[in-house]
């Protein structure tokens, strides 16, 4: 369509209010309303979150702060990690596969639509029952991992904890509902054409991704429910007075924990492969590798768990074994990288706003990354674990890596579902904005950890370079503020009053750029033939028509 003909679509969805109603968005069965409400439940518990995380660093701006209590500390920074990993990361980036999944495949919808609409309704009241327990006597107050027996009942007085339980089980349920979806619809609802080896490299990523959620999730949900008995029927299991062990609750956690860190960064290093060739100019360098790599990483991230727990004494086999296989873990994530630089390697590069997010992503996470290696030599991780270097790591794999990524994903993808381009001029504000409050939040942090400070902790003494470095890193935490307030006033004022966008404004090459914006119901009136990874690239240079058919027939 034109960029006349996407205009009219989004002049008829504003006549026409009964199809963008409240009640046709609960009753919604559509794969893209769902991925939007993902999104937008995503950005109401990010508000959520980020609220703890500047209440939390204002008490540790300085040495002796009394601006919370220690119990209500401990609430806000166990209520702050359970909600930015499984109530924001998670379901932002089930949001984007929800939405671009079915129209990247050339599908109507994905497979199951009902059970797509239970995933996300499951996930939020999941969330909503989690923040129940402020009015319902304590949130939760163990830590986003409630170690036993901090999670046990002689220990957390309140109901906090048995709130996070069931938040947490629903949001599993949902999310593993979510991952059969997908894997079903890449699997079977294909375009003709559209082979194995040539989807795109978000579809290859989704789909190894659901895979890994479908083995992960399992393993937490069942420990959840073994540490609901110890709570409501004095089960015991984890309780080493009464013949628990501690330990266990650490091994279900971590067994499921460490999966879930990849299953938070692939979908990210999906949107990063999508965005990086597109605004290279040219096809990602070395696809089987990226696609192989990832699935290497998917086996990989279950034989790696016990890192989490070298300070547990669990004796020097067990740490040679998984220290040497978090090392081996970093090589397919580092052919990741090595691939996205050659993508940039003499690219016609253009430095749009997703760009430089997506390029920020690879910094940052590199970052992250060699900081997550050091972790495998089990010296250092006995010097440095349970301090300031290891929350400086997780922000830098999880904030630098997942969220970097995700606004790249958003800047990406918006002009697809609004019909409106986000304004450039405003994300090259918020871009530089993030990235230096990022920084300055947590790359001091790294320091923080070396010199000693322990993480969760309510205040710290007045020792040399403590109090300079925190308040470096509480500055940063109100600069990141200053940066979604930027973010939020780009998505509102580009909706209203953004540049129409037309069906491809980026010259993309994959199936969701060849239907209109936003998309109709049905998603495609006549979806493109498919003869390669590039499909809209092939319908704009027939000329080569008859080399990709017999390379397709294998001539």
């Amino acid at each position: 369509m034109s960029d006349i003909a996407a205009s009219d679509r989004i002049a008829e969805l504003e006549a026409n209010p009964e199809r963008i109603g409240f009640l046709s968005w609960v009753a919604s069965v559509d794969h893209k309303q769902i991925g939007i409400m993902y999104m937008l439940s995503a950005l109401f518990f990010f508000g959520l979150g980020g609220l703890e995380a500047l209440i939390i660093r204002a008490q540790l701006a300085m040495p002796g702060n009394h601006i919370v209590t220690p119990d209500t500390f401990n609430q806000l920074f166990s209520m702050h990690g359970t909600t930015m990993i499984f109530l924001v990361v998670m379901p932002v980036l089930a949001g984007l596969t929800a939405y671009v999944i079915p129209l990247m495949v050339g599908a109507r919808d994905v497979a199951f639509p009902r059970l797509n609409a239970f995933s996300f309704w499951v996930q939020l009241f999941g969330g909503v029952l989690l923040y129940f327990s402020f009015v319902a006597g304590g949130a939760p107050n163990a830590g986003w991992f409630s170690y036993a027996p901090l999670s046990e009942p002689a220990y957390s007085f309140n109901n906090g904890v048995t709130y996070w339980i069931l938040g947490l089980a629903g949001v599993g349920v949902g999310s593993l509902a979510g991952a059969i979806n997908m894997a079903v619809t890449i699997l079977k609802l294909r375009v003709p054409g559209m082979t194995i080896r040539r989807l795109p490299l978000f579809c290859w990523m989704t789909l190894v991704n659901s895979f890994l959620m479908i083995f992960a999730l399992p393993v937490i949900n069942a420990a959840l429910v073994l540490l609901l008995a110890d709570r409501l029927l004095n089960a015991h299991i984890f309780t080493p007075a009464f013949g628990g062990s501690a330990i266990l609750w650490q091994h279900y956690f971590w067994g499921f924990g460490h999966p879930e860190v990849y299953i938070m960064i692939l979908p990210a290093f999906a949107i990063i492969s999508e965005v990086i060739p597109v605004f290279a100019g040219k096809p990602i360098y070395g696809y089987e590798f990226v696609a192989g790599s990832t699935v290497a990483i998917a086996f990989m991230s279950f034989a790696v768990w016990a890192h989490h727990m070298f300070a547990v004494g669990l004796g020097h086999l067990f740490d040679l074994f998984f220290g040497i296989s978090t090392m081996a873990i970093a090589v397919p994530t580092g052919i990741k990288i090595f691939n996205w630089t050659a993508t940039l390697y003499q690219g016609r590069l253009r430095f749009t706003t997703a760009m430089k997010f997506a390029v920020a992503f690879i910094v940052m996470f590199t970052i992250g990354g060699l900081s997550g290696v050091s972790f495998a030599v089990v010296p250092l991780d006995w010097q440095l674990t349970d301090t300031y270097y290891l929350v400086a790591h997780l922000h830098y794999v999880l904030f630098g890596g997942a969220i970097f990524a995700i606004f790249a994903g958003i800047y990406y993808w918006f002009p697809k579902m609004s019909g409106r381009m986000l304004d450039e001029r405003v994300g090259n504000w918020h871009f530089w904005i993030t990235f230096i409050g990022f920084n300055l939040t947590f790359l001091v942090q790294h320091l923080l950890g070396m010199m000693g400070m322990p993480r969760r902790v309510f205040t710290y003494p007045d020792w040399p370079w403590w109090m300079t470095l925190n308040m470096i890193s509480t500055i940063g935490a109100f600069v990141l503020l200053i940066s979604v307030i930027v973010f939020l006033w780009n998505i509102v004022s580009s909706l209203n009053h953004g540049e129409i966008a037309g069906d491809n404004p980026w010259d993309a090459w994959t199936l969701e750029w060849a239907t209109s914006s936003p998309p109709p119901v049905e998603n495609f009136d006549l979806v493109p033939p498919v003869h390669g990874r590039r499909p809209l690239w092939d319908l704009k240079h027939p000329e080569r028509a008859d080399e990709l058919v017999a390379a397709a027939a294998g001539k």
